[in-house]
């Protein structure tokens, strides 16, 4: 098996840069899924005059956080309560987007979207888009050669209509907006 080294906060800049820039105006209400040590956030209060609240969600993060896997959170929390929801991810975060996109949440989204084990996408978004399993069985790594291209599919299946994006080599970095368009009632 390839050995992955997982890097925290890999490009910090540019996940800041992109929160600053993509804030929701007024008050920030942020569910940060994947909390860890909070740096990210933390930077980007130095950045913005805006009041910014984070309720963390992590197995092990700094301060005040809710413990365990985000998965168990999302379909109970009150997502309404957040004008934002973060998922900084090492990998892929497809089951939590999934949740989100099921609560049929309104608001800004934040992702990493990282390519990893030779680039295999997960096999639940690859079947959405409708690869099969006798396919995903065979070539799963071929199935996942686009995988930028197909996550980006994935995500206007879901009725993303515009992302913003920061991308080095299989890492992604972007946001968009979630449910009805930013500014209407």
């Amino acid at each position: 098996m390839a050995q992955t080294t997982k890097t925290d906060n890999s490009y910090l800049a540019d996940k800041v840069a992109l929160r600053v820039k993509h804030l929701p105006p007024g008050e920030v209400s942020v569910l940060d899924c994947f909390a860890g040590r909070g740096l990210v956030w933390e930077c980007v209060r130095r950045m913005t005059s805006q009041k910014i609240t984070r309720l963390a969600i992590d197995k092990m993060a700094d301060g005040f956080y809710l413990p365990g896997d985000n998965r168990a959170y999302l379909p109970i929390l009150d997502l309404t309560a957040f004008n934002v929801i973060d998922l900084d991810a090492y990998g892929v975060p497809y089951e939590q987007l999934q949740q989100v996109f099921e609560r049929n949440y309104s608001g800004r989204v934040f992702v990493t979207c990282i390519q990893v084990f030779y680039g295999a996408m997960p096999h639940g978004l690859l079947r959405e888009l409708g690869f099969s399993d006798a396919l995903l069985d065979k070539a799963s790594i071929l199935c996942s050669k686009r995988g930028w291209r197909l996550f980006c599919d994935w995500l206007a299946m879901h009725g993303v209509t515009e992302i913003v994006h920061r991308s080095h080599a299989r890492n992604h970095y972007l946001t968009f907006f979630c449910g009805k368009p930013e500014g209407t009632n």
